[in-house]
């Protein structure tokens, strides 16, 4: 599902309009009507609340109106405050306006401070505000008396039902560029935007329900301007095809992972864990020759390889012929290996050297801390790296807290200039290609946040890319998977309890969940990214 800007949501309205002929009018009166649907299946007993639609003189203020009449219609006590003059109302919004009006609904007009002041009291009473201010439009921060209506709306405490963006952000960043209204429940317009999507401004948008309004999906597919898109259950479903009844295990994938040091096994057995629960064929763990007895026994599905080692219980970089010479169809590097100079330069060399596709997580990304400029793919040999926001920075030479305001930014940085796939760990984890697209995933959940899960990813993204998916799909279904396996554990082991090894155990049960979900449901709601409380929602 492709996520759009505030110019790419402009040109689609207008085509929409102009060349297939559907009026403006329309699109507002089923933006409304979508947004009633939302808060209808979101919101408890909404007949028995009192709802504040306040509104903008522009566009989404239109929307605003038209939600306030069907409330109404449906019995719903509802009181519209429009922070303009209704003079200043123009074009469709006021056709809406006057049709509000011409029903009996009461619109009072709190143009001024003083009369926010005064009319604060009673939204702060109502049970749900819905916030129909600015939507797309917004590219600089709220000042002055709007900074203070977002502050004093998210002071009321009541859960606020945002059209299109929460008020305060732009669509065009997934940073908060100022005050911004904290929504229980967005409810966006056509298509998704970045900031409901990507932290840090997705901490604003509550729930994120993807509106249809009647934008058609040829017009959205033919917009110019960087790819960037969301992954959604039906894209996953599509790529995982049922396997042949004459299929061998060699059909299937060869991994090779290089992986594990003294103290650090467990690393090398994660990440092979993860490649056979994604269906590789055949699985083999390069590890130190002092490791290999402990590895061999951590699991009887996969084969083992000793390779040369140090004193210190790491691999040498005389292993890499070692390495080189085994048979396989992806290798995957760094799980547990330590910063030794010895694997720092084995992981330079095989980076270097291999012709077959490499994922690159962990101390494989470490041994380029320093000298980013040799981490390079080239052509006809496709190179995936996995950072979390900590390695991330080292390989950038930047902050953490810059990689993790800037996640799509820094991740599309990267892959281009250095010809690779980026897999940006964190919640949303973003795909960057080396050609500027950008994946966004909405699975997984804080739980996650326990040590070896990313290990078990390598071994989850190799599987995939060793099945014959190209390089951009089997990240892509590979982070998919591997947040929906963490969401099928936390709902049984809850998110504190949720293990690397539980959720490595549950990537067989997120592909039948693929398959057992419904069609049409699957991607027009995302779950809640907060602060303070997380929802589970449909995918």
């Amino acid at each position: 599902m492709r996520v759009l800007t505030t110019a790419q949501m402009r040109d689609a309205d207008r085509r929409t309009i102009d060349e297939v002929g559907i009026p403006s009018a329309v699109l507002m009166e089923n933006a409304g009507r979508q947004v009633v649907a939302a808060m209808e299946r979101h919101l408890r007993a909404l007949g028995d609340q009192r709802v504040a639609v306040v509104c903008g003189k522009g566009s989404n203020g239109g929307d605003g109106f038209v939600v306030a009449r069907l409330l109404e219609t449906r019995g719903v006590h509802t009181q519209v405050y429009l922070l303009a003059s209704a003079s200043e109302v123009v074009g469709d919004a006021r056709v809406n306006l006057s049709a509000l009006r011409a029903i009996g609904v009461s619109v009072v007009e709190v143009a001024e401070p003083d009369a926010w002041a005064a009319h604060l009291p009673e939204i702060g009473a109502c049970d749900v505000v819905v916030d129909a201010l600015f939507g797309t439009g917004l590219t600089r921060p709220l000042a002055g008396h709007w900074r203070t209506v977002v502050g004093d709306l998210n002071a009321t405490g009541v859960p606020i039902v945002s059209i299109d963006l929460p008020s305060g952000a732009s669509a065009d960043t997934s940073r908060l560029i100022g005050e911004t209204i904290d929504a229980t429940l967005t409810v966006t317009l056509g298509a998704p935007k970045l900031p409901l999507l990507v932290p840090p401004a997705a901490t604003q948008a509550g729930e994120v329900v993807v509106a249809d309004i009647g934008i058609p999906d040829t017009v959205v597919a033919a917009l110019d301007g960087p790819r960037v898109e969301v992954l959604t259950c039906k894209w996953a479903r599509d790529l995982v095809v049922p396997r042949p009844d004459d299929i061998h295990k060699g059909d299937c994938g060869r991994v090779l992972i290089v992986a594990g040091s003294t103290g650090k096994t467990g690393a090398a057995r994660l990440a092979a864990l993860g490649a056979l629960r994604s269906g590789a064929g055949l699985v083999t763990v390069a590890t130190p020759h002092v490791c290999q007895p402990v590895v061999s026994t951590l699991m009887p599905e996969y084969m083992t390889l000793g390779l040369d080692d140090t004193a210190d219980g790491m691999v040498s970089a005389e292993a890499v012929d070692t390495v080189l010479s085994e048979r396989c169809d992806v290798l995957a590097v760094g799980p547990g290996l330590g910063q030794g100079a010895g694997a720092r330069a084995l992981v330079r060399a095989l980076v270097e050297r291999a012709t077959v596709p490499l994922v690159l997580d962990a101390d494989g990304l470490n041994a380029f801390a320093d000298d980013a400029a040799g981490l390079v793919g080239r052509d006809g040999r496709d190179l995936i790296i996995t950072p979390h926001p900590g390695e991330m920075a080292r390989l950038i030479g930047a902050t953490i807290d810059h990689v993790q305001t800037h996640r799509v930014e820094v991740a599309r940085e990267l892959a281009t200039t250095h010809s690779l796939y980026v897999v940006l760990k964190g919640a949303r984890t973003i795909v960057a290609t080396p050609a500027g697209a950008v994946l966004i995933n909405v699975t997984g959940n804080p739980g996650m946040a326990t040590g070896g899960t990313g290990d078990v990813l390598a071994g989850v993204v190799a599987a995939w890319l060793a099945q014959s998916l190209d390089a951009e799909a089997a990240c892509g279904l590979g982070v998919f998977l591997h947040g929906l396996a963490g969401d099928l554990c936390a709902a049984e082991q809850s998110e504190v309890g949720l293990i690397a090894s539980d959720l490595a155990d549950h990537l067989g049960p997120a592909v039948l969940a693929l398959h057992h979900s419904a069609e049409g449901d699957e991607s027009v709601t995302f779950r809640r990214q907060s602060r303070a409380s997380r929802r589970v929602a449909g995918l």
